[in-house]
């Protein structure tokens, strides 16, 4: 019996009947398409690596305790991993309507949270896995390492892994809540180690209260907003799903070019995706930004393979009121280049973590209450996870491609992930269902955000054609090639 972390527990805590909170991904495999018991197989022999997929989540009574993980008695993998299919030749729009039902479902509170699709019928012989894991298991980052679990990395299955699992018996009620109380007296004795920890090391105490300040500080202006209307509001219970597509070649070859990070080129693609998006629903973009929040994977090298989440945030402004698109890198990674040195990761992780030590209940309370306030200041979300570079199959098939899934809630319509693969660059875009009818917008505008950068930066595309023919390039521009810009030193690749 393993009790969840603060921050586990929040992203059980704030799913609500509109809020679900899952993460996912969509995997397209080459054909033919597996036997069910080739990928029942496949998916069996790696459980042993991932104990959390027998195990489930027990909430103390009256709140009194953070939920914890127990083993399911009734585990069965009939039930987690499921088989549909498209009518023939199923195309991407079909997938993602698809992913849209299939992530408008809330995963099971009595069973373990999680479940694989397998989708047959895509045109090209073609076939995909549709994944959900909620995301109080697992963040961004170690769900990529866990991707990379259970898939095999050449051709040939890999063998079983050994296991002797029994799953242990579910503990009763008085157990969970003595279990609890247990907590709450050692949880002072953490702090007086803590302060003990602070005493012997003065100067690292005050380096780290100095970052907190500087970050805190930071953080202020995040209270105020431009309001930009059809990005914020109320959201249904339904989905919608599409992707973009961009090339990591692409992306590096504009920040060797511009300067900045990877990071900073994807986000100034995407500042293009919601330009295009707000200017075709006749908003007014002029002097607007887009603020979006920006998870920050705050994990250790020596903590991957541990499913739980380590992520913090910050907060960036996206400037949707620039046409040019080397302004709108250049402000990005000034901007971003700023964040980083305020430390505002850092706030949002020590904020987290104090949340320990509130009663669970009242936590519970005040994360349901957060996410049904008003909260304009944030527009959207943005996270990039970096993936493996080197081939994965299923049951001996080779996969292709892949597109994350981030969830929304509270008053956020739209979220948007990224995730590389050999050498590809997939942007996942959620919706809610029923404001968002025009994602294709969005993402059409990012593939166009990417594909003028290069242009831009006078680099030709990874395919070896020019970036962006003239009738593509934003009106705002002036006819003339613009001098090519000088180099200026690259940032560590975010």
């Amino acid at each position: 019996m393993d009790r969840m972390s603060p921050l586990d527990a929040t992203f059980l805590h704030i799913e609500g009947e509109v809020n679900h909170m899952h993460i996912g991904s969509v995997a397209i495999f080459d054909g033919p398409p597996p036997a069910h018991d080739d990928v029942l197989a496949m998916i069996r022999g790696k459980l042993p690596l991932v104990p959390r997929y027998r195990q489930k989540v027990r909430m103390v009574p009256f709140d009194l305790g953070r939920p914890v993980w127990v083993d399911d008695e009734h585990f069965h993998i009939d039930y987690h991993v499921r088989h549909t299919a498209l009518p023939k030749p199923g195309g991407a729009e079909q997938l993602r309507n698809l992913v849209g039902r299939v992530m408008s479902q809330q995963l099971d509170r009595s069973r373990p949270l999680w479940q694989v699709w397998v989708v047959e019928g895509l045109e090209d012989d073609r076939w995909a896995l549709v994944s959900q894991v909620h995301h109080c298991m697992v963040d961004g980052v170690s769900g990529t390492d866990l991707l990379a679990v259970i898939l095999d990395q050449s051709p040939e299955p890999s063998a079983p892994v050994p296991d002797h699992w029994k799953p242990q018996p579910e503990p009763s009620d008085l157990r969970l809540l003595g279990d609890a109380a247990v907590d709450y007296l050692v949880t002072p004795l953490e702090q007086v180690r803590g302060l003990r920890r602070m005493v012997r090391a003065p100067r690292q105490t005050f380096e780290r209260a100095n970052e907190f300040y500087h970050a805190m500080r930071s953080m202020v202006g995040l209270a105020s907003t431009s309001g930009l209307a059809t990005l914020n509001g109320p959201i249904g219970p339904q989905r919608r799903y599409a992707w973009a597509r961009g090339s990591l070649t692409d992306v590096k070859a504009i920040r060797s070019a511009l300067g900045g990070t990877v990071n900073d080129v994807v986000l100034a693609a995407i500042t293009r995706g919601f330009r295009d998006l707000l200017i075709s629903r006749g908003g007014e973009v002029e002097g607007c930004a887009v603020r979006t929040m920006v998870p920050v994977s705050v994990r250790l090298p020596g903590e991957r393979g541990t499913y739980n989440n380590r992520v913090s945030a910050m907060f960036a402004e996206l400037p949707v009121g620039l046409a040019d698109p080397g302004e709108r890198l250049d402000a990005i990674r000034a901007q971003m280049a700023g964040l980083k040195d305020s430390k505002q990761a850092v706030a949002g992780e020590v904020l987290t973590s104090l949340s320990g030590f509130a009663p669970p209940m009242l936590l519970s309370l005040g994360m349901r209450a957060a996410v049904r306030l008003p909260q304009g200041n944030v527009h959207t979300v943005t996270t990039n996870v970096p993936g493996p570079q080197f081939p994965l199959y299923a049951a001996g098939r080779r996969m292709r491609e892949a597109f994350p899934y981030v969830p929304i809630a509270s008053n956020v319509r739209i979220g948007i992930a990224i995730f590389s693969y050999l050498g590809a660059l997939n942007f996942g875009v959620t919706g809610d269902y029923d404001t968002t009818p025009d994602l294709d917008v969005l993402t059409r505008g990012i593939e166009a955000g990417v594909r003028e950068l290069l242009d831009y930066a006078e680099v030709p595309r990874s395919n070896g054609h020019r970036a962006v023919k003239p009738r593509e390039r934003p009106a705002a521009r002036t006819p003339q090639r613009r001098p090519r810009r000088q180099p200026v030193p690259a940032q560590s690749p975010s």
